[in-house]
């Protein structure tokens, strides 16, 4: 049992962020250089709310632009988001689509992450597919295909491959009443940095 609860679990495609990531670690080497400051002359009258800013602003680029994943086992479709990550199951996927983020509505809620998009011209450019990939040979990943692209592609194929083996069409009464169609589970780490450094800020403004 255990061994078949971890197939399920190992992760079969992990996807690259789009973008981000670059002004991401920018803002975190920025924001730790003014805490450095800000520790070294804290005798010299370096501002306390200066460094308490820099710290919040460190700790929300990296919640928001390097944290955030997305990544997809055998039965699940995962995002790693600020505050949560969730965990959707492939076969219980309504509908899809990479515009400037990925959305997925699965269980009659939409869910969103950040990792993969398209620019706002592409975006308008790209079509949308409600259906499956498996008559549709033309879609199939490329070489030298855009990446955001094959990210749709490849999503689409697992959730075909996992509505395939449970044996369910989509948006039918069956995929609909799938149990456990999504766990969500909070991101406390990201949660507690940004609630400490947020009562740091205040306390700084008010000494």
């Amino acid at each position: 049992m255990a061994s078949l609860q971890d197939d399920h679990d190992a992760v079969v495609e992990r996807f690259q962020p789009t973008s981000g990531r670059a002004t991401g670690w920018m803002a975190v080497v920025l924001a730790t250089l003014v805490v450095v400051a800000g520790v070294v002359y804290v005798d010299d009258g370096f501002p306390l709310w200066v460094t308490a800013l820099g710290l919040l602003i460190g700790i929300l680029a990296w919640a928001t632009m390097i944290r955030p994943a997305l990544w997809a086992t055998h039965e699940h479709l995962v995002m790693r988001n600020l505050a949560e990550t969730v965990h959707i199951r492939l076969a219980a996927v309504e509908e899809m689509a990479v515009r400037q983020v990925l959305a997925v509505r699965a269980a009659d809620r939409r869910f969103v992450s950040t990792v993969v998009g398209r620019t706002w011209r592409k975006a308008l450019t790209s079509r949308h597919r409600p259906g499956g990939l498996a008559d549709d040979a033309a879609l199939a990943p490329t070489e030298g295909m855009h990446y955001a692209d094959f990210v749709e592609n490849r999503l689409y194929e697992l959730v075909d491959k996992a509505r395939s083996r449970a044996g369910l069409r989509a948006g039918s009464r069956e995929q609909l009443a799938l149990p456990d169609a999504v766990r969500r589970e909070p991101a406390w780490l990201p949660i507690g940095l940004l609630a400490g450094a947020a009562l740091f800020l205040v306390v700084s403004l008010l000494l």
